[in-house]
This record gives structure tokens, sequence and C-alpha cells, in this order.
């Protein structure tokens, strides 16, 4: 017998990666979820005050990965919050702005939890540098994203996959 408080595995759970410019972390994130989510997820990314373009960096950095990186785009997370939207599951901070902002209201009721990664858009130095905080920035996403597309759905509760969901974001940096 199902039980109604488990996430079923066969449904496509809607993830939203929310960040406050929507041009580094969140787009990656949403790349690597959907690549990597093997039609399980269905990922998205937003901010609170998009910078309207996705950072060079990101999308160079996915590429070099084999990563798909058409059709990302800077976005404001209001896309997501009208009724109309189909409901999300998960919503998930990967900085430590958008997590201390009051977000909107989410259709859905989403399970929350915050993933902090440092903005690689805000190393400044050399072009070698730069590339290298996009390269962990990387490393650190594909790790917890790895981890998540690999959670038993079938098998959590809700409160069970919010605790999943804390430690993943509670994991270490990637090693440079």
């Amino acid at each position: 017998m199902l039980r109604p408080d488990l996430l079923l595995v066969t449904e496509t759970h809607r993830v939203l990666f929310l960040c406050t410019g929507n041009s580094a972390r969140s787009i990656m994130a949403e790349a690597l979820l959907n690549h990597r989510g093997g039609g399980r997820f269905q990922a998205f990314s937003a901010g609170s005050f998009p910078r309207g373009a996705v950072h060079p960096l990101a999308i160079d950095t996915l590429r070099r990965n084999r990563i798909p990186a058409e059709h990302l785009r800077s976005k404001s997370w209001s896309e997501f919050a009208e009724a109309a939207q189909p409901p999300i599951d998960f919503v998930i901070t990967v900085c430590d702005r958008a997590a201390a902002q009051a977000c909107p209201v989410w259709p859905g009721q989403p399970i929350t939890a915050h993933w902090g990664i440092d903005d690689p858009a805000a190393v400044e130095g050399s072009e070698e540098d730069q590339a290298r905080a996009f390269d962990r920035a990387f490393r650190e996403l594909d790790a917890r994203i790895t981890i998540l597309a690999s959670l038993r759905l079938d098998a959590l509760d809700r409160l069970g996959l919010r605790r999943e969901l804390d430690r993943i974001g509670r994991s270490g940096p990637a090693a440079d």
C-alpha cells in the first residue's frame, strides 16, 4: 500500500535552485541536475535580483565538463511563485544572501534546504584564478547533486528527505 507521506520515485520531481543573481551557482546546479537526474528531476534556477545574463565562465565550465548549457538563462524567482505554475517539490538556496531573504510562497509547499557554495563570480584576480573558482563551485555542486540524484525518494517521508537535503548541504567543499 502506498503511503501518501512518501514521495514516489516514478514521478518527476521539480527542483528550484535559488541564488541572488542567478548567473553562476544556481545556473550550474540547474544544468547539473537536469543532466545527472536521470529523468527523475526537472531542475530550474532563479534569482531574487537576477543579473539578466549567465556568467560566461559558468557556461564554459559546464561545456568543459560535457554538461549541456543550451537554453540556460538568468531569471527572477517570481516566475516560479505564480499560482499557475506547476508545484515545486524542492527549493534549494546555493548562496547565503538568498537563504537570508524572505522568499515568495511557493506553490505546492516544497521542501527547502540551503547548500551554501562560495560565489565564483565574486572572485577577482587572473583568468586562471577565476576559472579555478568556477571549477571548485562546479565540483561542490556536482558532488551534492550526485548524492541527491542517488537518493531513494520512495523510501523517505518529508521529514527524512528534509534531513537528507540538509546533510547534503553540510557536506564539505571539494578538494582543489
